[in-house]
């Protein structure tokens, strides 16, 4: 079974799906380690991982191998960011295809304007919305695969009002999309509307510290919410405990206590040290033995 039907059986079940944004291996694999169903590759925090703001500048390659490397390294289904698609209808044609051959299980795509930003900023453009119609369109064309997931995002709600935004998500559903995403409702009533007057399944991203106010999970889920996404969580818990660590080796001249003590080999156990192991000892297992 593909990771993409995977995901899409985990969508016809009941219940939400929460995906923990990842932004790396180790962030992806923690992920899974922790019993979540499915990773959200997140836009932003692959851009500071390259260095960048989330103001559009990775480029898709970028995006694509990222994609592809956290992949490999989890059996649950990862969903990336796929931002605009990187151009018109033919760049999101080449994008779906890049992801999907990736073993990606899903994208969300967007309707603002190149260069995009995060989609709590202030500032956001959005196209017109029979071009970004045209995008979703061109993006299920584009899928070999029929489980791979077409999410379509619209940041219409911070330009035109909620209103335009779910238009432009039951758009986004008639032609084609599997989900929709109405990026940064501004209060709880909004967020409970959203998958009220949305004809099809919703995804919730969940931002602390963003334009959406703090919801429950569960709450979300009683909405009507299949699939939230949270992708700050580990990025800035990593910042945070990262420039802890280094204040504290800084001001005292030694290595400061982790916050959870690990030995070396528990950590490389955390990485599949006890798997590779295994394998190197099936390999040697027939020459020591005709030796003996």
């Amino acid at each position: 079974m593909t990771q993409s039907s995977r995901f899409r059986a985990l969508l016809q079940r009941d219940g939400m799906i929460v995906a923990p944004g990842a932004y790396d291996c180790i962030t992806a694999k923690l992920i899974e380690q922790a019993g979540f169903a499915a990773v959200y590759m997140t836009g932003a925090g692959t851009a500071a991982s390259l260095g960048y703001p989330d103001f559009g500048l990775v480029t898709m390659s970028e995006m694509v191998a990222n994609a592809g490397r956290i992949v490999t390294a989890v059996q649950i289904p990862v969903v990336a960011d796929a931002d605009t698609g990187y151009g018109n209808e033919l760049n999101v044609f080449r994008t779906v295809r890049e992801f999907e051959s990736r073993g990606v299980a899903g994208i969300h795509i967007e309707d603002q304007e190149f260069p995009k930003k995060c989609g709590h900023l202030e500032g956001k453009q959005v196209i017109l919305r029979e071009d970004y119609l045209a995008k979703i369109r061109a993006a299920v064309a584009a899928r070999r695969d029929t489980n791979f997931v077409i999410i379509a995002r619209t940041d219409a709600r911070a330009v035109a009002g909620l209103d335009e935004a779910i238009a432009r998500a039951n758009g986004a559903l008639a032609s084609g999309a599997d989900m929709a995403f109405v990026e940064a409702p501004q209060t709880e009533d909004e967020v409970a509307t959203v998958p009220r007057l949305v004809n099809g399944p919703c995804l919730l991203n969940v931002v602390r510290g963003g334009k959406t106010p703090d919801i429950d999970l569960r709450h979300a889920e009683a909405l009507g919410y299949k699939l939230a996404i949270v992708p700050g969580l580990l990025i800035k818990s990593v910042v945070g405990i990262c420039d802890k660590m280094l204040s504290e080796l800084k001001a005292t001249h030694r290595h400061p206590p982790p916050i959870k003590e690990m030995t070396v080999p528990e950590m490389f156990r955390r990485f599949g040290a006890d798997e590779w192991d295994a394998l190197r000892e099936r390999f040697r297992s027939p020459l020591r033995n005709a030796a003996e």
